[in-house]
Order: structure tokens, then sequence, then C-alpha cells
């Protein structure tokens, strides 16, 4: 139930966002300079990559990212995010802490922040085992099997 309702909190804050969450995670990606291409961020994302071709179209469209030749490698393209870009991601990110902190509120800060890492590092691991899986998918069915 908390997952649902965190989903939902955070799919009205992303709003209008190209591809809504996986734009976000995309987007957070690339503004921290993380996985420079496309297919390092499809890997890292456990998104397919024909997908994040359609999901960086998307991005670039709307003024988020833009592609660049990979000084390195001529045939790779990396993916940098625009001042658009990075003035949205920190807007969302402080739009989504917030949701989180209205759903969290039971909980004193520090407690919000250690339950954030813990599910943090779950979800990674999660993406890890099952890459093609939605890691709110995955904890639904733990919880319903009892685990």
């Amino acid at each position: 139930m908390l997952l649902r309702a965190y989903q939902g909190s955070v799919v009205t804050v992303i709003g209008d966002l190209p591809h809504g969450p996986r734009g976000y995670q995309t987007l957070a990606a690339v503004a921290g300079g993380a996985h420079p291409t496309q297919l390092a961020l499809a890997a890292h994302l456990g998104i397919d990559r024909t997908v994040m071709t359609y999901l960086i179209d998307d991005l670039v469209k709307a003024g988020l990212v833009e592609r660049r030749l990979n000084p390195a490698d001529r045939r790779q393209r990396r993916i940098v995010a625009t001042a658009k870009g990075l003035r949205t991601f920190r807007d969302l990110e402080r739009r989504v802490r917030e949701a989180e902190d209205g759903l969290l509120g039971a909980l004193d800060a520090g407690e919000r922040e250690t339950f954030r890492t813990l599910l943090w590092r779950v979800a990674c691991d999660v993406r890890d085992i099952e890459p093609a899986k939605d890691p709110c998918e995955v904890a639904e069915e733990l919880l319903a099997d009892g685990a």
C-alpha cells in the first residue's frame, strides 16, 4: 500500500515529464553525470536499449538533454543535461522530496533518510536480480507472498 501511495504521489509531482517516473530516473542519472552514453544509461536503469532510444528522443525534444559526440569514441553519443534539464531536475527533485516527506510524516527526518537509504539498497538489489521488472512490482509480490 505504501508503494502505491508513493508511486501515485510521485507521478502527480512529476507531471508531464516525458515518460513519467522513467524519464525522471533517466534525467536524474544524466544530471548526476553518471553513465553518459545511452547504452550505459539503459544498462544502469534496467531499461531496454530500444525503449531508451525513444525515451532520450523525447527528453531531447523537451529540451532537457542533448546528445553530444563522445570525444573518446566518436561512434558513441554522450547524453548531457541541458541548463533547462538541470533546472527541471532540481525542481522535480525538491518536489519529489516534499511528496516523500508528506508520505513519511510519521518518521522524523533521520528515520526518513534511513528509510530512503534502505529502500534504495533494496530497489538496486531487486534491479540486479530481475532487471526487466519494476522494483515496485517485485516488492508487492514479495509482500503478497509474506516475505
